[in-house]
């Protein structure tokens, strides 16, 4: 008797040990893609959309479909004040109402449910046209480098950003250089989009661009900042 315990015992424990082996392993979850924006164009005039009152209207955001992807997330962004508006959709389209008149950014993020990854797409601008005017002002100017928050080493350097105009007839970008913020202090005025310039070490730097086109509408960026070693 004692006997046919034991073997009981020893085949009960090799049948658990056996068994746990054979739970199969859960299937790694795929990170989603980027989508790829359609609608409002990059560096046009939104003409389409209904509108809702003198001073806003209500626009049709389109995109493609992205692979590995569940939901997205709509990201507007109003260039003049830096205010942003988000949806969230599992649809590739999505309706937002946004002021007339006024200059803005958007993008699309990809997410996948169990991934802590997603994909954004490209940024796109667009003017959401208001009432008739005959020259649109420039969008406000994008850093490139230094980009904001990051630190460089002490001498010459240079500064560079990206501009642009519906109507193409940007003249000139005044770039402003200070240790307060907002700066205040002209380093100079120039038809190209870099500009050299001379920082000391173990500071930190504040600098910003406006833009002017050929009707003399003007346009001002944000404040960027960077620090010296």
């Amino acid at each position: 008797m004692k006997k046919l315990l034991f073997w009981t015992w020893a085949a009960m424990i090799v049948s658990c040990s056996s068994g746990g082996d054979s739970d199969p392993k859960p299937e790694p979850v795929v990170p989603p893609s980027a989508a790829s924006l359609i609608f409002p164009e990059d560096n046009t005039e939104c003409q389409e959309g209904s509108i809702i009152s003198d001073t806003e209207s209500r626009v049709n955001f389109q995109w493609n479909a992205s692979q590995n992807t569940d939901s997205y997330q709509l990201v507007v962004t109003n260039l003049e004040t830096g205010v942003q508006q988000t949806a969230n959709t599992s649809e590739t389209e999505q309706d937002i109402t946004i002021l007339r008149g006024t200059p803005y950014s958007w993008k699309v993020i990809s997410k996948a449910s169990g991934s802590p990854d997603t994909a954004e797409s490209p940024v796109w601008k667009f003017y959401n046209a208001g009432q008739p005017v005959a020259n649109h002002a420039p969008f406000p100017a994008e850093v490139i480098s230094p980009s904001s928050g990051s630190a460089v080493d002490p001498g010459s350097i240079t500064l560079t950003w990206s501009g642009a105009d519906i109507d193409e007839d940007i003249e000139e970008y005044a770039v402003y250089l200070d240790l307060v913020n907002p700066p205040v202090t002209l380093s100079g005025i120039t038809s190209e989009q870099s500009r050299t310039v001379v920082v000391e070490s173990g500071q930190v730097y504040y600098w910003r661009i406006s833009t002017r086109d050929s009707a003399g509408n003007t346009t001002e960026s944000q404040v960027f900042q960077f620090r010296t070693n």
